[in-house]
């Protein structure tokens, strides 16, 4: 018989939603990989950087959890899987210690990062990066706690291609290099716009419940045909990013190596036209991954 400690890891790690790591190291991955390509790279720097990606997206995690339990949208009518608070493995106040002691170790290895960096905590570089770590940090929690988050007003998607795309890609390669190059915007957005993509999978399938509790997602503001086109459109324009910045900035035929992967997002979109509810569950896992794919592809081949 399970004991009562393994039972709380267990739910725990539940709702740190491990899943979703795949999608948010994607940007920092691809920053890194770009970093490297221009003779930035360092090892430690990177180190600290994937474990502050790693701590902000449980953070992010566990207050999706606390918001929307507290708001009654996570019920016995949402599709995807039960999480620990909803199914009572974890109480509110358990959830809540568990955001303080991750948002603390996200505040701990992101000073660690920025030290790293640039050895000094109070140049301009520095104090950069820490008001994109802070903003991080509120992101992450606002999305769906207290009563202006801003994932029940459609505007999750926004911040999803500001911190996933731009805030990921572009931070992580300044951490590394110290200086930041325009071209740089594009990949960078192509992550973001795919990241979007997931989340925007995500609001579609709960649609039905999320409209019931008031949670105005896109899809929920759109319906879900609308809510499919600007899906395709999401997808089509962060493959427009990627050879806008393959062509203006020329690596040899490596730098299409991404196109190896450019299939696996036709599939998704052949999947996501004909999906519906809880059937559209599996492409997120599968545009997470192709995600994460296309930055290490790209990432290489520069």
């Amino acid at each position: 018989m399970e004991s009562k400690i393994m039972f709380k890891v267990r739910a725990y790690i539940t709702s740190f939603r491990l899943r979703t790591l795949p999608l948010s190291l994607s940007g920092v991955l691809l920053g890194s990989l770009l970093a490297a390509s221009d003779g930035y790279f360092k090892i430690s720097t990177f180190a600290w950087v994937m474990l502050t990606a790693t701590a902000l997206q449980i953070l992010s995690n566990l207050a999706n959890e606390v918001g929307d339990l507290s708001k009654g949208t996570d019920n016995e009518h949402r599709l995807g899987p039960i999480r620990s608070a909803q199914s009572g493995a974890l109480s509110g106040r358990e959830m809540i210690r568990a955001m303080i002691v991750v948002g603390g170790i996200a505040v701990i290895t992101g000073s660690l990062l920025i030290h790293e960096a640039f050895r000094d905590l109070l140049n301009w570089k520095s104090i950069s990066l820490f008001v994109a770590g802070g903003a991080s940090i509120v992101a992450a929690i606002k999305y769906t706690v207290g009563d202006n988050a801003y994932g029940y007003r459609g505007l999750g998607d926004l911040f999803v291609f500001i911190f996933f795309g731009l805030v990921s890609v572009m931070g992580s390669y300044f951490a590394m290099a110290g200086v930041l190059p325009w071209i740089y915007m594009f990949p960078a957005s192509a992550i973001g716009l795919l990241s979007a993509g997931v989340l925007n999978m995500n609001n579609i399938r709960d649609i039905e419940n999320d409209s019931t509790c008031g949670k105005r997602t896109l899809p929920v503001i759109l319906g879900v045909k609308r809510a499919k086109i600007y899906h395709y459109v999401l997808i089509l324009a962060a493959v427009a990013c990627l050879f806008i910045y393959t062509l203006l900035h020329p690596a040899g035929w490596m730098a299409y190596l991404f196109v190896i992967a450019l299939p696996l997002l036709g599939i998704h979109l052949k999947n996501v036209y004909r999906g519906e509810g809880r059937e559209l569950d599996s492409q997120l896992k599968f545009l997470s991954i192709t995600t994460l794919l296309l930055s290490l592809l790209l990432g290489f081949g520069q």
